[in-house]
């Protein structure tokens, strides 16, 4: 009759144990719950997306799964990135946002809303080439035009952080784009010849 008395009693505090612990754990989580559910739910259809590349506004429909590069190349028909790995492991399709560097193939075109995107398209004054363009076909910074975007919107964002990079501090900056045809040293080069110089 006592073991009875003890099993039951071991039930009963559990119970409360337990209520309590629910009751403390709902307590924490409602707030994060409410903020969840206060966020408007997108998709799966399009929604209506506003970029601002090279200072200009673009007001278009995707779905919330569609990446700033297809928006751009396949919407807006802004081709300069390319799509090459399509992984974010090449570099072929940076741009330059907000003054750093991403690569548009694995960000979301509605993360991209509200800041200002610089694509290669950009770059040139009508039918003067940015310097750093320039430089690349001065240089022999290119070959099959791939990876060319990519370099040069990282050459870009290297030198107007760093207006006199030094030779490691701009192959640093670079190592986030792949050659495949072999062009590095010209794209260092390039990156070095338009160093101190003007940026366009």
């Amino acid at each position: 009759m006592a073991r009875k008395k003890i099993d039951e009693s071991r039930r009963d505090f559990l119970k409360t144990v337990g209520v309590v612990a629910s009751a403390s754990a709902s307590l924490t989580i409602a707030p994060e719950a409410r903020a969840r559910q206060a966020l408007a739910t997108l998709g799966p259809g399009e929604v209506p997306v506003t970029l601002t590349i090279n200072g200009r506004r673009h007001q278009l429909n995707v779905e919330p799964r569609v990446t700033l590069l297809d928006a751009m190349r396949t919407r807006l028909e802004i081709t300069g990135q390319k799509r090459v790995c399509d992984r974010g492991a090449c570099g072929a399709c940076t741009v330059i946002i907000e003054g750093r560097t991403y690569y548009s193939c694995s960000m979301l075109a509605i993360e991209a809303q509200g800041k200002n995107i610089r694509t290669v398209d950009g770059l040139a004054n009508g039918s003067t080439l940015h310097p750093v363009q320039q430089a690349f076909c001065d240089n022999d910074g290119l070959m099959c035009g791939f990876c060319t975007p990519g370099f040069v919107m990282a050459t870009v964002a290297l030198l107007e952080k760093n207006p006199n990079p030094t030779p490691e501090q701009a192959k640093r900056a670079l190592d986030g784009n792949l050659c495949r045809c072999g062009t590095n040293i010209g794209v260092l080069k390039a990156a070095l010849a338009v160093k101190g110089g003007a940026r366009g």
